[in-house]
């Protein structure tokens, strides 16, 4: 039997320059919207919070001092 990681969130180490699949998966979830993104399009991250956002913008209001 095959074990498949679709509709599976993954979870991951987030690093500077990339990050580390800890448990397989086929997206993760945004740490702001709660969006599902696919592990392929995943380009927003922050190493601190150890969290992916789904875009640009939702990076820079999860990182903005309050």
């Amino acid at each position: 039997m095959l074990v498949s990681n679709s509709d599976r969130p993954a979870r991951l180490h987030y690093m500077a320059n990339g990050f580390r699949v800890l448990s397989p998966g086929d997206h993760v979830v945004c740490g702001v919207s709660g969006a599902r993104i696919p592990l392929d399009g995943l380009r927003y991250w922050s190493v601190a919070r150890q969290e992916a956002y789904a875009s640009a913008h939702l990076a820079s209001e999860a990182l903005r001092p309050r």
